[in-house]
Order: C-alpha cells, then sequence, then structure tokens
C-alpha cells in the first residue's frame, strides 16, 4: 500500500467557519454603514455612488448567507434544502465578479468624468442606473456554470459548499471554460483599471493644469490606485490558485 493511500486530507473546516465569523460581523456592520453614507450622497455626480452602493450591496447579499456556511462547517451537514445551498454557492460567485464589474465601473467612470467632463456631461446617476442593471443581468447570467458544475448528489443531500462534487468535464472543455472565465472575469477588468490609472498618471504630470483640476485629478487617481489595489488583493489570489484546484478536483491533472 502506498503512503498516499494512508495520508489523508487535513480538515479545513473549523478554519472555515472561524474565517467566515471573523468577517461576518464586521462584514455586515461596515456594508451597512456604507449603504447609509452612500446614500446621503446620492445626488453627488462626480463621486460614482451608484456604483459604490451596488458594491456595498453585492458585498452584503454575501455577507448575509455567511451564517448558513458558517453552521455546515461547525456542524458537517446541510440541513436546508438542496436549493438553498445551491443558492449560498451562486451567491459567493455573483458577489465576486459583480464586486469586479462595479469596481471598473468606478475606475473607469472617475476617469471618464475627469478627462472629458463636457463629454459626458449628460450621463449623470440614470446611466449609472441602467449600466448597474446590466451588470447585475450579465454577471448573473455568466455565473450559472459555477452552481451548473457543482450539483448535488441524490445519495448526499448533506453534503453543500466545499464538499459539493464537480461535474466531470474532458479537458479542452475545461480549458476553453477557465480561459474565458479569466480573461473576461480578471484580465480584462484588470487591464482596464491598470489603464484608467495610467491616463490619471500621465495627466498629473501635465504642466498646464489648474490648481483646482489638479485637486480633482489627484482624488480620481486616489480612487482608481484604490480600486486596483482592492482588485489585486481581493481577487488576483483566487484568480491565479483556481485554475490548479479545479484542474485537481476534477482529476484532469
Amino acid at each position: 500500500m502506498s503512503n498516499s493511500s494512508n495520508c489523508s486530507e487535513p480538515d479545513l473546516k473549523p478554519y472555515y467557519a472561524v474565517t467566515y465569523t471573523v468577517i461576518l460581523i464586521p462584514g455586515l456592520i461596515g456594508n451597512t454603514l456604507a449603504l447609509w453614507v452612500f446614500y446621503g450622497y446620492m445626488k453627488e455626480t462626480k463621486r460614482a455612488v451608484i456604483f459604490m452602493i451596488n458594491l456595498a450591496i453585492a458585498d452584503l447579499s454575501q455577507v448575509l448567507s455567511l451564517p448558513l456556511r458558517i453552521f455546515y462547517y461547525l456542524t458537517g451537514t446541510w440541513e436546508f434544502g438542496g436549493g438553498l445551498c445551491m443558492l449560498c454557492f451562486y451567491l459567493k460567485y455573483i458577489n465576486m465578479y459583480t464586486s469586479i464589474y462595479f469596481l471598473v465601473c468606478i475606475s473607469v467612470r472617475r476617469y471618464l468624468f475627469l478627462m472629458h467632463p463636457f463629454k459626458f456631461s449628460d450621463c449623470r446617476r440614470v446611466c449609472d442606473v441602467y449600466i448597474s442593471i446590466v451588470g447585475w443581468v450579465v454577471v448573473c447570467v455568466g455565473c450559472l456554470p459555477f452552481p451548473l458544475l457543482r450539483m448535488q448528489h441524490q445519495d448526499d443531500k448533506n453534503a453543500c459548499f466545499v464538499d459539493l462534487p464537480i461535474k466531470k468535464l474532458d479537458l479542452p472543455t475545461s480549458i476553453m471554460l477557465m480561459t474565458i472565465g479569466k480573461l473576461v472575469g480578471f484580465v480584462t477588468p484588470l487591464l482596464i483599471i491598470l489603464y484608467c490609472s495610467r491616463k490619471t498618471i500621465l495627466s498629473l504630470k501635465e504642466g498646464h493644469s489648474a490648481s483646482q483640476d489638479l485637486g480633482e485629478k489627484k482624488k480620481a487617481l486616489k480612487m482608481i490606485l484604490t480600486c486596483a489595489l482592492v482588485f489585486l488583493i481581493c481577487f488576483a489570489p483566487y484568480h491565479i490558485s483556481f485554475p490548479l484546484d479545479f484542474f485537481v478536483k476534477t482529476r484532469q491533472i
């Protein structure tokens, strides 16, 4: 008998439960306060408030599902039905990719209204609302493959989240799905944010900007760089490690 057969995978569920518990309270309080604060700035047209509100809603939707995740990782069993399990699993990806979408929207919004203020002066909150609706629809549809690939088995209805089996896919299909997901959900948004950052930095180097314009550009740059930093910290590790994890779980490698 080989050594690998005697080794068992470490049980990480207690660590998951602790991690989600640490996230739950600050996430619930922070996003609720953010919604309250952003609501007070609804009339501001330069702050991308609509996108910030949607970003907080996306985070809050995930935070509200954390108690069920904590319960599962503490007890090791799912007692709430397959539908709710798949909804919570689905919300994880909805949260991640709507967050990415609205971070890009905030960066582009600040860049366009700074660099082309008159060209986009008529595109105010109404445009932001329409862009937000389109984003939610596209992300919700685009994330459907995630739960569809992790459906519960009839013989194990008490399993959920990390214990959900992954449907077997051939290697070309796996590579195609992974490539599309990475390009659309990570690489393209990152390039857009970096482009907005670069153009804003270059505009700061122009010596003929008025002091008021210079102040606005610095504020815009700070916002865009914040979006880039949040993007890299929150989403780069997942998108770098996910392909290997996926191929291992589907036994492609």
